[in-house]
């Protein structure tokens, strides 16, 4: 069984890479709702998860020579409604476009199809310097079908 046979890393609805999260005690603060810091969370699961989807691994891409990694270099979420212990939760990620080293993302953290955060990402590949680089041909060859039509000027 590969990474991509397992349910949990979620499925994709077009370019939509959509991963289920359930909301446990943990993730809420005194007053039952989820803590903010957690929607970050939630949203870096989407981005991993959508990139393992297809076949891309973090570690795999510490590996290609030179290593690449990832930097968020912008990151602004809109907080809409609050999300609540024991719901079930979908955080739908979009992968836009690749700008040179930068990669723009869409996400939502959604319940019953109601949008309780969105968020606009700009990641960067890096060196393990941390200096931008290109992303791998792999990453690009996989993430190309499923860009928005003419987002990509790689």
């Amino acid at each position: 069984m590969t990474d991509a046979d397992q349910p949990s890393m979620g499925r994709f609805d077009g370019r939509t890479h959509v991963l289920p999260v359930r909301i446990y005690y943990e993730d809420t603060d005194f007053s039952g709702l989820v803590y903010h810091a957690n929607y970050v969370r939630y949203f870096e699961r989407g981005r991993s998860d959508f990139l393992r989807a297809i076949g891309i691994s973090h570690s795999a891409l510490l590996e290609t020579d030179p290593p690449t990694a990832f930097a968020l270099i912008r990151l602004a979420v809109e907080f809409k409604k609050p999300a609540r212990i024991d719901d079930a939760l979908l955080v739908a990620t979009t992968y836009d476009a690749i700008l040179g080293p930068r990669l723009l993302i869409t996400q939502k953290l959604l319940r019953k199809g109601d949008a309780l955060a969105e968020a606009a990402v700009e990641a960067c590949c890096i060196s393990l310097s941390g200096r931008p680089k290109k992303p791998p041909a792999t990453l690009v060859d996989r993430l190309t079908p499923l860009l928005a039509p003419a987002a990509s000027d790689f």
